[in-house]
């Protein structure tokens, strides 16, 4: 079994926010594992993680490093305003409705996110 990497305890992400943390993410087209920027996020309990890039100009979510807009379940892209929700990553608004951020494989154990 291969060692996972803990990016954060679940306590570290606000219900209904987001964190920010690095961890090594294989490019789907070459299988190269690259460390990238993640956006960790928390809602009704259950935790998910995507590629810290907004897919309408592949530019960082956050305003600052590691500060992310979010309302109601909702992350908003601080470039061009494309909205998101937490639990399934799906842009709703903005200018890359129907696109989607890239989701992270994580597990949750004993109050540990890992890779």
């Amino acid at each position: 079994m291969a060692v996972r990497k803990t990016l954060c305890r679940v306590a570290e992400i606000p219900e209904g926010g987001a964190i920010e943390r690095v961890g090594p993410v294989p490019d789907p087209r070459t299988g190269e594992v690259f460390d990238e920027s993640l956006v960790v996020t928390r809602q009704g309990g259950v935790v998910n993680a995507y590629v810290n890039v907004c897919p309408h100009a592949g530019r960082r979510l956050d305003w600052a490093p590691g500060q992310f807009l979010i309302e109601d379940g909702l992350m908003i892209c601080a470039a061009h305003g494309a909205t998101f929700r937490l639990g399934t990553g799906e842009c709703i608004d903005g200018p890359c409705r129907g696109a989607s951020l890239v989701r992270v494989d994580i597990e949750v154990t004993s109050d540990e996110v890992r890779l």
